[in-house]
């Protein structure tokens, strides 16, 4: 599976300021029986969109009208519990590009690198500058440069660094899954492998 190319972004964000997020908590157990990556996004924070009546909880940030973009902004320890890749896919599937913590679950931040799914991780300083800018602007823009691999408050200027696995952030740039990658330096491991002959 190919995925987009990710260079830069600059998007209005959804802020989830609640800690110890899981992938159960993002996707229910209960809709994990399609085997493609497609359709989980409206199922995702299930539990939380809608009531047991399949009524909408007017409260919850998605359902919030003055809350769009393409970057969540989630508390810390997001993406723990389970290994269900399927929670990076939801995300992914209901238009996020971007997710931003101050800490992720391994499991979930090498399950989102794999399906063109951006996780930042930012200090906890610099989450709640995020938090506070949004609460007092929903319409503040946040601006994710992966080749500089820095991200900044718009309205602020303020920035800050944040870590990627070299070799992820080269998939990202170029669009590729490993398979690409792998089909794309071919000429290389040939050649390898013939001076080793």
């Amino acid at each position: 599976m190919s995925i987009d190319k990710f260079h830069t972004i600059s998007s209005t964000a959804v802020p989830l300021p609640i800690e110890n997020v899981d992938t159960d908590q993002i996707i229910p157990a209960r809709f994990l029986k399609a085997t493609t990556r497609e359709g989980f996004g409206e199922n995702l924070f299930r539990d939380w969109r809608f009531d047991k009546s399949n009524e909408i909880k007017a409260g919850f940030v998605l359902n919030q009208d003055i809350y769009s973009g393409n970057i969540l902004v989630a508390g810390k320890n997001f993406g723990s519990g389970s290994s269900r890749e399927h929670a990076a896919w939801a995300i992914h599937d209901y238009g996020f590009k971007v997710v931003v913590s101050s800490f992720f679950a391994d499991i979930f931040k090498n399950n989102a690198l794999n399906n063109g799914l951006l996780p930042v991780q930012v200090s906890e300083e610099f989450l709640a500058d995020i938090f506070r800018a949004i609460e007092a602007d929903p319409g503040t823009e946040i601006n994710v440069n992966l080749e500089q691999q820095v991200i900044a408050l718009k309205s602020s200027g303020i920035s800050e660094y944040f870590d990627i696995n070299p070799y992820k952030k080269e998939c990202l740039l170029n669009g590729y899954d490993d398979i690409d990658f792998l089909l794309n330096i071919k000429d290389k491991i040939a050649r390898f492998e013939s001076e080793r002959a």
